[in-house]
């Protein structure tokens, strides 16, 4: 009777401890506001969702482009590097996004993945260069050249892009079709060397803010 007892009291013990260590590894850390951090690799979608503009396709519509850009004749058979400028691109959707993110992405995978095959020229840096070059010409810093030889190079192409939208709501949700296109440029004779598109269609219940 008495080793029956023990038994049993072992036996309510154990399924008390396994009870609360289930419990805990079930509950785990939470954050208190809903849902914690969850890292994505920036080609996937994610649960916070729309039907814009999102990583997922700034990844898809850049590599496409980057791809394509090296395969203009102009660029493929070039002699020496081609000098690119980039233009700002026009955004006719209506989301609100940082449309400049393309054309860095395009212009950061050409130059890690080509291996100075383009030269892009950072005319977006112009006034700190402007400066510097005021600076050595002054004699205020130094010079590794002649200061006085103004060293910036000319483009022989501009890169740009413009982003086209169209929108149908209804009760049901919402529909957006985004049309990506991109040109090269020719700076000498503004001939359109290269262009290329990419189109995404989404559809969704509900809307999604962007900015």
């Amino acid at each position: 009777m008495y080793r029956s007892s023990v038994f049993s009291l072992q036996q309510l013990t154990s399924i008390a401890l396994a009870a609360v260590l289930a419990g805990c590894a079930s509950s785990g850390v939470r954050n208190p506001s809903g849902n914690g951090v969850t890292v994505l690799k920036a080609d996937e979608q994610g649960f916070v969702a729309g039907t814009g503009v999102e990583s997922q396709d700034i990844v898809t519509v850049t590599d496409k482009m980057a791809r394509s850009i090296l395969e203009v004749p102009q660029i493929q058979r070039a002699q020496g590097q081609p000098r690119v400028v980039l233009l700002p691109i026009e955004n006719n959707t209506r989301f609100a996004i940082n449309k400049d993110v393309l054309l860095t992405r395009i212009r950061a995978r050409l130059n890690s993945q080509t291996r100075g095959k383009v030269m892009f020229l950072a005319r977006e840096r112009m006034a700190a260069l402007e400066k510097e070059q005021q600076l050595k010409q002054s004699g205020q810093v130094t010079s590794g050249s002649d200061a006085n030889v103004v060293e910036f190079q000319g483009a022989d192409f501009f890169l740009t892009g413009k982003l086209d939208g169209s929108t149908t709501k209804s009760a049901r949700g919402v529909s957006d079709y985004v049309l990506y296109t991109f040109q090269l440029i020719d700076a000498r004779t503004s001939a359109i060397v290269w262009e290329d598109l990419a189109e995404i269609k989404k559809q969704g219940l509900d809307d999604a803010a962007y900015r």
